[in-house]
Formats: C-alpha cells, structure tokens, sequence
C-alpha cells in the first residue's frame, strides 16, 4: 500500500473534534432513532409484493412462509438499528499500568448489506487505538464493528463510523481502521468481478499525524 493513499486520505480525515463528535452522534441512529418500524405484517405484505413482481407465486406451497422467514431474517440482518455502540463502549478498563502503547484487533469478520441494492458485504475488519488512560475490552471492539455492520450500509461510511465512536467515547491518542470486503453487488450483478475487495481506511489523532505509527498499524492488515 503505496503513501501516496492514506496522504489522500488525511485530508478528509482532519477535521476538528467538534466535526467528529458530530459524525459519532450522527452514526448512531439506532435507539432513540425518531423513525418508527411500519407493523411486521406490511414488511410481510411487501415481501409478497416483490416474490410476485420476480415473476412466482407468493401463495405456492414453498413461498406461504417465506414473508415470515424473510421478515425474521431481517431482524437479524439489521439488529445494529437496535443498539448503541456508545453504550457497549462505556466499561472501560483504568487501571492499566500507564499502558500506552497500540491495542489492535485483527481481521474481525462482518457481513452487512449495501444499501444501494441491499446485497451482503462480507468483509473483514481491522480496529486499533493507542490509549490515553482507557482501556476497553477486545470484544467490545468486535461488537462495535458488529453494530454498525448489522445496517445498510455504504463501506465507506461503515469505517469512519467505527473510528469516530471509538474516538469519541474512549478519547485515545489515536485511532485506526481498515476495513477489506467483497460487495455482492458487483460480484453477482452489474460488472460480475468476484473476488474483488473494496478496502478502506480512517485515521484519527496520532495514526494520521505520524507516518511511523500509521506504517505499523498498516504492516499488521493483511
């Protein structure tokens, strides 16, 4: 990975803490969202809807149930609406020792769904951060990443989400993510090329400051 990309990229990354604080409070709109769900029975009526517009019968012996498997499926596709990655962030860990060196968490697994034409994402995750006085437990890291996955999303946007609630709410010397993932929207559709991974990054404090700290983060993705 040439320079040359994250140098790109720390121009979008410098932004003020005011400007990330509000990208956090704007990632989070699961609990508390002023969107209200329509009733499960017109999600179900709409999946009739669409077996009917593919060209199938939604009332045929092998589709009756399907409505409610799909519907339920939802529900696990997209519980991150129903949690708050600030909330799983707020145990900390203080007494480290005066640790403050790089905390990493490598190739976290995550499948989520674009929101472009709501087909999955499956992708891998890298999420590193050097304290300043807070520690959070490792798999707490897994389930922000897990959070903000379990929405329609837009990979881009799913990276800096991650780094900026974890800025915002432990407020380390620094943060990092890199996320890999193929997009079955282009792997099964459109331009068919599988196989092909989308990687992005989001550098905040001393991981976009220095060369040398972001360079380390950097040699552990693989």
């Amino acid at each position: 990975m040439a320079n040359r990309q994250y140098q790109g990229r720390e121009d979008v990354s410098n932004r003020s803490k005011n400007d990330n604080k509000k990208d956090a409070q704007q990632a989070n709109d699961g609990p508390g969202s002023s969107l209200q769900k329509p009733p499960r029975e017109e999600a179900e009526n709409a999946i009739r809807t669409l077996i009917g517009w593919a060209g199938d019968d939604p009332a045929r012996d092998g589709l009756i149930e399907t409505p409610k498997r799909v519907a339920k499926a939802f529900e696990e596709w997209f519980r991150g609406y129903d949690e708050d990655p600030e909330v799983i962030l707020q145990k900390t860990f203080e007494e480290i020792e005066g640790y403050d060196e790089m905390i990493t968490l490598q190739g976290i697994r995550f499948e989520s769904h674009c929101e472009h034409h709501m087909a999955p994402i499956i992708g891998r995750a890298w999420v590193g951060y050097i304290p300043n006085g807070r520690v959070v437990g490792i798999s707490k890291l897994a389930r922000v990443v897990d959070v903000f996955a379990k929405r329609l999303q837009i990979q881009e946007k799913m990276t800096a989400q991650i780094a900026n609630v974890i800025n915002e709410v432990l407020q380390p010397q620094g943060v990092a993510v890199v996320i890999k993932a193929e997009h079955h929207c282009m792997t099964t559709r459109g331009v068919m090329k599988p196989g092909a991974e989308l990687m992005t990054s989001r550098m905040l404090g001393c991981f976009r400051d220095s060369e040398i700290t972001r360079q380390e983060f950097l040699s552990m993705v693989d």
